[in-house]
């Protein structure tokens, strides 16, 4: 985990090299068939790449973006029509049927699919009209790491040929010197911090939200601690009710647009008794869109450490493997 995750801007690096031609074909591809909405798919880290595509696509392109669910294909058998969607399947390995099914239904009623794939030899991606690599290499830990930033680099990529951006463009090619310096920064998160938790929230607004999902689920699978994501705004309609026990609250700072809100919603937060801890990124000279990579970098390296200095191993944490097949 630790290795491959400094491996991560190496490899976006790479990555917007060799993709900038296949998305920009892809994006003419994609003007010509007009979707009128996209539909993400994907399971674990990946779906929680599809959410932060939701934001980018939604924000920067103003198509509306859903998730799909897998099991209305898969356990109930039902077909859905999809002939007006830009489907986009993200997955690492490419290999779980639920989500070759899925892309190879949509693909039949009319949808435009595109697979955000490691593994171009995969299943989906056999299954899809359009490949976009995240050439992460060979990914041995269990816990995702470089594929979902991968993945995130990718979809800012296809969003900023899509929008004809140049900031973000011009942006994306300094993120790799960015991901960098994050790695020399101080440790965020210690050994310290979390010990002897077992419960926590994280809260983040917009795209912060959306990388909190992937923060929590990375809490769960490689320190074995119970964390729930939602976003500032949902944690007040209901589940702020917790912070009367003093229970933990991660917070995910992206300093973009939704910064001044969420810190407001932060500071009440901490005043009705939650303990706050707070995850953010140095303040470098990038697209704000691309920030939360940022964050997400950090925390994957404190964590990657907090779980050898408990003595678990991040690799393969138990009941769990690489590849998940679900149906």
């Amino acid at each position: 985990m630790a290795q491959e995750t400094a491996q991560t801007p190496t490899v976006i690096r790479q990555q917007l090299i060799n993709n900038a031609q296949l998305c920009q074909q892809l994006v003419t591809e994609i003007k010509a068939r007009k979707p009128r909405y996209v539909l993400m798919i994907g399971r674990g880290s990946s779906d929680h790449a599809g959410v932060f595509g939701k934001y980018l696509l939604e924000i920067e392109l103003g198509i509306p973006v859903m998730a799909s669910s897998p099991s209305v294909f898969g356990i109930y058998h039902k077909s859905v029509d999809y002939k007006d969607a830009l489907v986009i399947a993200i997955s690492q390995s490419g290999r779980s049927p639920d989500i070759v099914n899925q892309v190879k239904s949509a693909r039949a009623s009319g949808a435009m699919c595109v697979a955000l794939v490691n593994d171009q030899q995969s299943p989906l991606a056999q299954v899809a009209d359009w490949v976009l690599p995240m050439n992460a290499g060979l990914e041995q830990s269990v816990a995702a790491t470089k594929s979902y930033l991968a993945s995130l680099s990718a979809l800012l990529q296809l969003a900023a040929y899509w929008n004809n951006n140049s900031a973000l463009l011009s942006s994306l090619n300094s993120l790799p010197e960015a991901l960098n310096q994050v790695l020399t920064e101080p440790a965020q998160l210690t050994p310290d911090t979390l010990r002897n938790m077992q419960h926590c929230v994280m809260l983040g607004r917009g795209f912060g939200y959306a990388i909190s999902r992937e923060m929590a689920l990375k809490l769960k699978e490689v320190l074995a601690i119970h964390c729930e994501a939602f976003s500032s705004a949902e944690f007040m309609h209901g589940p702020s009710a917790m912070l009367a026990n003093h229970i933990q609250v991660i917070d995910v700072q992206v300093e973009d647009e939704s910064a001044s809100v969420h810190s407001s919603q932060i500071q009440t937060f901490a005043q009705q008794g939650g303990r706050v801890v707070a995850l953010s990124h140095p303040q470098l000279t990038v697209h704000p869109r691309c920030l939360p990579l940022l964050v997400v970098l950090r925390f994957y390296v404190d964590v990657e450490r907090i779980a050898q200095a408990y003595g678990r191993d991040p690799d393969r944490p138990q009941g769990l493997k690489k590849v998940t097949e679900t149906h």
